[in-house]
């Protein structure tokens, strides 16, 4: 005859004892147990701690935090990071209180890509960190004002913002007694080199940076692009430059109103347009990463080197939402990017900080300290394109007015 089963404890006791075998054990998570944690979670195409190519000057790893956890930290904590607040997204800083700035886009678009990775089983860590560290070399107002940095630095190398945030993390940046800039690892800051991946032999101390780059570098890429799409159509609609009668030309925003109005289907009419930004974006993301597993499938990458070695980028929008995403983007550059009420305000700043650049090449003594130290190794246009690109649209405008630049006439062309 069976023994009787002992009765069942309750629930209470059971949560009780399972918590003292928890406090029986080390509660601090040990770099060892981390790197079985990652082996465990993460996906064979993933980048892994433990396999990092580490760091230009090297360091102990950190006790309690994942060596992609501390380059967060660190990009997060960095001068450059905390300038993006006052930089412009789409509109001069300082117009509304509630527009997206270059900041404020780049935490939205870290989350994107924490979620895109967490889904893939990529490193979220990693994507993070790339994330919030894209736009850390971006000029003042906007892409005006890096394409006019570029004009103005045509003979002395030109200006990149990816190029130039590399230069942030590993040479702008002071916070540390052992070296230069925040020592970043090296996949993070090869993230950054996004328009570099592809040339042919591109390498990042002596390491090939694609043809590809790693996954979450790609991760990070596109969370860029889907990102910004969603929230600059919201910024325009904020702003009145966007309505929802234009935006229903475009296929992209009926499939996103469609999602809305099916998913809630009573929304109350002031929250309707928001409604649809948000499953506008949730669209793009699901979109992203049902293509990417549909790649991983195919080229079943067993290690990082792997996904750089693919014939196509494994994160990527389907075929299929390509061309809807295109006509969107070019919906919003006819009718918010080169609305003249944005035009005019980024063409001012831009001709300001202009004049303000060959200010400083006129009278380089009037650069902060660290500039001036600079200029004997860096030479004097790359050291006044440095100090200008780091500047926030606000301190751009009070140096203008400080020189008493409006008044001087100055031949806006560069000296060869």
């Amino acid at each position: 005859m069976r023994a009787p089963r002992p009765p069942a404890r309750p629930a209470h006791i059971a949560v009780a004892r399972s918590t003292a075998a928890l406090y029986d054990e080390t509660v601090i998570v040990s770099r060892q147990e981390r790197d079985r944690q990652e082996d465990l979670l993460l996906a064979p195409y993933a980048v892994r701690e433990a396999a990092s190519r580490g760091r230009k000057i090297a360091e102990p790893r950190h006790d309690y935090r994942a060596e992609f956890q501390r380059d967060r930290d660190r990009i997060i904590h960095s001068r450059a990071f905390r300038r993006l607040e006052y930089k412009t997204q789409v509109f001069v800083n300082g117009t509304a209180d509630h527009y997206r700035t270059r900041l404020t886009h780049t935490i939205e678009m870290a989350a994107v890509a924490r979620t895109m990775a967490r889904a893939l089983r990529a490193n979220e860590d990693l994507a993070e960190a790339i994330a919030l560290a894209h736009d850390l070399g971006h000029s003042p107002f906007g892409h005006s004002g890096e394409h006019a940095l570029d004009e103005l630095m045509q003979d002395a190398g030109g200006f990149d913002h990816n190029l130039q945030g590399l230069r942030c993390v590993e040479l702008l940046e002071y916070r540390y007694p052992d070296f230069t800039g925040l020592n970043l690892a090296w996949e993070v800051r090869a993230g950054l080199l996004k328009h570099q991946a592809a040339a042919p032999g591109a390498q990042l101390d002596g390491h090939p940076l694609g043809p590809r780059q790693q996954i979450e570098a790609q991760l990070a890429d596109v969370a860029d692009d889907i990102t910004y799409l969603a929230h600059d159509a919201d910024d325009g609609l904020e702003a009145g430059l966007l309505t929802e009668a234009r935006l229903q030309s475009t296929e992209l925003w009926c499939l996103a109103a469609r999602r809305a109005a099916a998913e809630f289907t009573a929304i109350p009419p002031e929250r309707r347009l928001a409604l649809a930004i948000r499953c506008l974006l949730n669209l793009l993301v699901e979109d992203v990463l049902q293509t990417s597993a549909g790649r991983l499938d195919r080229y079943r990458p067993a290690a990082p080197e792997d996904v750089m070695h693919c014939t196509e980028p494994i994160v990527s929008l389907s075929s299929a939402l390509s061309p809807q995403v295109a006509a969107f983007k070019e919906f919003l550059f006819k009718n918010m990017y080169w609305h003249p009420a944005v035009l005019d305000a980024n063409h001012a700043a831009v001709r300001m900080m202009r004049r303000l650049f060959l200010h400083y090449t006129r009278h380089p003594e009037v650069m902060g300290a660290k500039a001036l130290a600079r200029l004997p190794r860096e030479g004097l246009w790359r050291t006044v394109c440095d100090y200008v690109a780091g500047m926030t649209d606000r301190y751009a405008l009070d140096e203008y007015r400080r020189f008493g630049l409006e008044q001087e006439k100055i031949d806006l062309r560069p000296e060869t």
